[in-house]
């Protein structure tokens, strides 16, 4: 077991707050319930004392507080390969391929991002998932960020909650869309299929995606798409919701959609894409240590790039 100690103020807006609320919004790398195990063992000390979770706060008070840190994942280090944009002490920043999974889960214990990141970097294993700070789907590339220590974990996990992030994707789907837009809609579990997300108007949680034209086709769109939340397969959901699903997505349309009087080649084009047409393209975000925005920009995979040429083929022989 390690230790890593904290000192802070809780902000006078918290004034009221019972304890254990306010530290959790204090560190939100670390669950409400082990943050109150550590108040109940006295790891959590609020002007040199104990005190119990719901005690309530005034606002000013100096917090010390000792994580005691075990192991967090329990997943092994392997030699994958790994193509990292920008790495520093704080951060590493992945442009993660498709066809790969990100955490180790049922039927994906190894040959993850994660088994690849523990290898590059094995204090990542002290991390709250491994310092996953955000998710790509399997089938998603494009570019993400990890934390490399628990201050920069705190601070990015910060962000993404105050909606900081700035995460721009490029989303090739069915239809000729006139405009941009916004959708914004609930997501939530889907009432049936339990391992699909679907727009839930009650029960869902807030979920907003904005998005551009780049370019028309005879029968498809490109897409710049920016993220305002962040929910499980929310560009996925949101562009089947609005009737332009992503190509390639047989999780939210299963229907195979080919224009008339294709050519065979771009039939097989299309039926043989095999992934959903969606990158992570933009990440940008303040620095945890430097303080200063930075971004990075993943360059489009082969396979959309080959798909785009193959629609812009397909528009210029039908208009000869």
């Amino acid at each position: 077991m390690t230790k890593t100690y904290f000192n802070t103020i809780i902000p006078q807006d918290m004034a009221g707050y019972r304890l254990d609320k306010a530290i959790a919004m204090l560190f939100p790398s670390y669950s409400r319930a082990r943050l109150q195990q550590w108040i109940r063992d006295g790891y959590v000390l609020i002007n040199g004392n104990t005190l119990r979770c719901k005690d309530k706060v005034k606002g000013g008070e100096v917090v010390e507080m000792t994580a005691q840190l075990e192991e967090e994942v329990p997943w092994q280090p392997q030699v994958l390969p790994l193509t990292l944009l920008y790495e520093d002490e704080d951060i590493l920043v992945v442009n993660k391929p498709a066809n790969l999974v990100v955490h180790p889960g049922a039927g994906n214990q190894d040959n993850t991002l994660v088994n690849a990141l523990l290898n590059h970097a094995p204090e990542l294993a002290q991390l709250p998932r491994a310092g996953i700070i955000h998710r790509l789907d399997k089938d998603t590339s494009g570019v993400l960020v990890v934390a490399r220590s628990l201050s920069a974990h705190a601070h990015l996990v910060a962000q993404l909650q105050k909606r900081e992030f700035m995460r721009e994707y490029h989303a090739i789907v069915t239809g000729v869309l006139v405009a941009g837009g916004t959708i914004d809609a609930p997501i939530g579990r889907h009432p049936t299929h339990r391992t699909r997300m679907a727009v839930v108007i009650k029960r869902g949680k807030s979920a907003i995606t904005h998005y551009r034209i780049i370019k028309r086709y005879r029968a498809h769109t490109l897409l710049r798409v920016q993220l305002e939340t962040g929910r499980t397969h929310q560009i996925r959901v949101h562009l089947a919701y609005k009737r332009y699903p992503v190509v390639g997505d047989m999780v939210y349309d299963r229907r195979l959609r080919i224009p008339p009087n294709s050519s065979e080649t771009f039939k097989e084009t299309l039926r043989t894409f095999s992934r959903q047409a969606l990158h992570a393209e933009r990440l940008g975000f303040v620095h945890p240590s430097r303080g200063e925005w930075v971004q990075w920009v993943a360059p489009l995979p082969d396979d959309m790039q080959l798909l785009l040429a193959a629609l812009e083929k397909d528009m210029k022989i039908i208009s000869e």
